[in-house]
C-alpha cells in the first residue's frame, strides 16, 4: 500500500516538519509514504472572485498531475464527512481491499480547492468546522492516518 499526502504550498516550520517526519516513519511499516508538495499561486491582496477561481484552477492542474488513475482520493474539505477514528480506519481498509494501490490525501491551499479536485475525490473528509492552518493540518492528517492504520492492525495506540 502506498500513502501519498499531496499538499499545496511549501512547509516552512521545522517543528511541523519533524512531527510529520516522525509519523511518516511510523507509517512505513504499513507501506510507502510519499509527501508531495505542489507550488501555490500568489494571491493578490484584493483578488476578485474570478482571480481566485483562476488561482485554484492553476493549483488544480498541478494537483491532477500528481493523482494516479487508480488512486483512492481523499480530499480534506470543511463540507466533507466527519468520521470517528474507527470509521476512518474502516474506510481506509475498504479502499485497500478494493484494489486501490495508493491512498492519496489532498490538502488545498489558502483559497481551498477547485471543484474539479473535489469531484475527483472518492471521499470528502472533514476534521470538523474549525479552521486550522494548512501546514498544521498536514501534521494532524498524518497522525490520523497512523491512528487509523494502528486501529486496523488491532493496536491499542488509539485508546
Amino acid at each position: 500500500m502506498k500513502i501519498k499526502v499531496l499538499t499545496v504550498g511549501k512547509l516552512k516550520e521545522d517543528y511541523l516538519k519533524k512531527g510529520i517526519a516522525e509519523y511518516a516513519k511510523r507509517l512505513n511499516r504499513f507501506g510507502t509514504v510519499e509527501m508531495v508538495e505542489v507550488a501555490d499561486e500568489k494571491t493578490p491582496e484584493k483578488a476578485s472572485v474570478a482571480e481566485n477561481q483562476q488561482i485554484m484552477a492553476k493549483e488544480a492542474e498541478r494537483i491532477q498531475g500528481k493523482i494516479g488513475e487508480r488512486d483512492f482520493v481523499i480530499v480534506l474539505a470543511i463540507e466533507g464527512k466527519e468520521l470517528a477514528s474507527e470509521d476512518f480506519a474502516q474506510k481506509l481498509e475498504a479502499a485497500k481491499n478494493t484494489g486501490h494501490g495508493t491512498l492519496t490525501f489532498i490538502i488545498g491551499g489558502s483559497l481551498g480547492l477547485d471543484p474539479a479536485i473535489k469531484k475527483r475525490a472518492n471521499l470528502l473528509l472533514s476534521f470538523g468546522r474549525l479552521t486550522l492552518p494548512h501546514q498544521l493540518m498536514r501534521l494532524v492528517l498524518v497522525e490520523q492516518i497512523y491512528r487509523a492504520m494502528m486501529i486496523s492492525a488491532g493496536s491499542t495506540y488509539h485508546k
